[in-house]
């Protein structure tokens, strides 16, 4: 399953929901997983983003998807990226490892 790059970076109505309902980040979690992608690792950021996720999904159409419906809401904008790992990108084992 090919994997994502989630950046969102909340609004002030989503650090309001946040600071009122901090187990919200869950609740939407569960939401995302309902909508056909799984969730590899989150964090929380200091800079620029609020939070970074890892995640999988079917395809290109399930993110554009997730990421409109959470962006409807009203409460994060996002930036979403296609991740590659390194082997399969370059050919295989790097030099060094070999």
């Amino acid at each position: 399953m090919p994997t994502y790059i989630l950046f969102s970076h909340l609004t002030d109505e989503g650090r309001k929901t946040l600071r009122e309902r901090p187990e919200r980040v869950y609740e939407v979690n569960k939401e995302v997983e309902a909508m056909g992608a799984r969730i590899r690792a989150q964090y929380a950021l200091i800079g620029e983003f609020s939070f970074i996720n890892i995640m999988d999904a079917p395809d290109n159409e399930t993110m554009v998807r997730i990421s409109i419906m959470l962006g409807l809401r009203g409460t994060v904008r996002m930036e979403t990226y296609p991740a590659y790992e390194i082997g399969s990108t370059f050919g295989g084992v790097p030099p060094a490892a070999r």
